[in-house]
């Protein structure tokens, strides 16, 4: 059973919630009167009962002065060097300060240990792994974690430590496959993840010119993950890079129907498009489907500048006040209308304008957040940078409510 709360203990994170009701109990169960010493399959003891040091160094853990707890680890060993947890927990604390030499130096002596009971030299190779990833050492850790899986080939936990290597040296074929892996293990949804991973091997094959490839991976996927936002823009941009201006439109309105709080995103794109393309009769089609359908700041906002160019400064102009009685804190359609006012000499209008902006000075419109914890950045990512979810970041309303990103 000790042994067991040990495995608690040496985490130091991860359970933070559960941290003193454990500590609590190994002192309680080390304490207790019917206390015996314990032995591994090694024969050395866990903790001696008289080792002060070792307990001083819990207390000041419980009280979060990780300086002071490492002084009385560090006595703790000097006294009995064979008690290898506690080399555990000061390695784990050497990670946490930043001390990565000294935490990797640590595991090496643990793992050099003759005669080390199997188990914890696997846990040994698995902290040494978190030491060289925490240094930023991600080809040696990525390597390490390696060798553990060899030993625990179902270990989800050790597979999640590679995938985030793989995603940080962008090396997404083998974060794909390692997902895959993951999702024969862990129940849950593991779908969008494997999308964005087919998405980013697919943007790779684009930068390099392998655009049938690129595009097999856009499709791959969408069939993955009906609602992979990122690969139908991707596949939309494909489509229009080979002038296939129609499939770039098809691709493109699919957002709209599936999440419409990001079809700001392919309005960008078609307002890009205007300068290239000869027939614009698909984009404005598109443009007033989208109004009719889907009734947002941003929807009226592509539409104008459409209008704009087709010379229909009344429509552009329509279309802006129907933006800002949408949402009066929306800027661009502001600059825009104040741009289009200035061009028709109305400076009165301009004047009338400046009023309402007063009221809405310093508010702004395009704000994100992820639901999960709550980070706000400062643009769109497809993964929240703080708690590395994929897909929980979504657009902040103008009440200030987070729309979250449907599963």
């Amino acid at each position: 059973m000790l042994q067991s709360v040990w495995q608690w203990f040496l985490e130091l994170g991860g359970q933070q919630g559960l941290l003193f009701s454990i500590i609590a109990l190994l002192i309680g169960l080390i304490l207790g009167s019917w206390i015996r010493p314990f032995k591994r399959e090694t024969g050395k003891a866990v903790v001696s009962k008289g080792d002060k040091s070792f307990f001083k160094g819990i207390q000041y853990l419980l009280s979060n002065d990780h300086d002071q707890a490492i002084e009385e680890f560090t006595k703790s060993v000097q006294v009995n060097s064979d008690t290898i947890e506690t080399y555990v927990a000061l390695g784990n604390l050497y990670r946490s300060k930043g001390d990565i030499d000294r935490a990797i130096r640590i595991r090496q002596n643990i793992i050099l240990r003759p005669n080390i009971d199997e188990r914890i030299k696997v846990r040994a190779i698995f902290d040494l792994a978190k030491d060289y990833r925490k240094g930023g050492f991600l080809n040696r850790a990525l390597s390490t974690f390696l060798e553990v899986t060899e030993q625990s080939p179902a270990n989800a936990e050790i597979l999640k430590e590679i995938e985030r290597i793989y995603e940080e040296l962008r090396d997404w074929e083998n974060a794909y496959e390692t997902r895959q892996k993951i999702a024969r293990l862990d129940k849950g949804n593991h779908q969008h993840i494997l999308a964005h991973y087919l998405v980013e091997t697919g943007k790779v094959c684009q930068e390099k010119g392998d655009l049938s490839r690129a595009r097999s991976l856009f499709t791959k996927a969408i069939s993955t993950h009906k609602r992979c936002v990122d690969a139908y823009l991707h596949l939309g941009d494909l489509h229009f890079a080979r002038q296939e201006y129609k499939k770039a439109i098809a691709a493109w309105k699919k957002v709209v129907e599936i999440i419409p709080q990001f079809t700001f995103l392919a309005y960008r794109r078609l307002e890009g498009a205007y300068s290239q393309m000869k027939n614009l009769e698909p984009v404005g089609i598109f443009l007033k489907e989208c109004a009719q359908s889907n009734s947002d700041a941003f929807t009226h906002m592509a539409l104008a500048r459409y209008l704009h160019n087709e010379n229909d400064v009344e429509g552009a102009l329509r279309e802006t006040k129907s933006a800002l009685a949408l949402d009066p804190s929306f800027w661009e359609a502001r600059k825009f209308k104040g741009e289009i006012l200035l061009s028709q000499g109305r400076e009165k209008d301009v004047i009338t304008d400046y009023v309402e902006i007063m009221e809405h000075l310093n508010i702004p419109y395009l704000r994100f957040r992820c639901s999960q914890c709550g980070f706000e950045p400062s643009e769109l990512q497809w993964k929240c940078p703080q708690c590395n979810r994929w897909d929980t970041i979504g657009l902040i309303d103008s009440t200030g409510a987070a729309v979250e990103q449907p599963a």
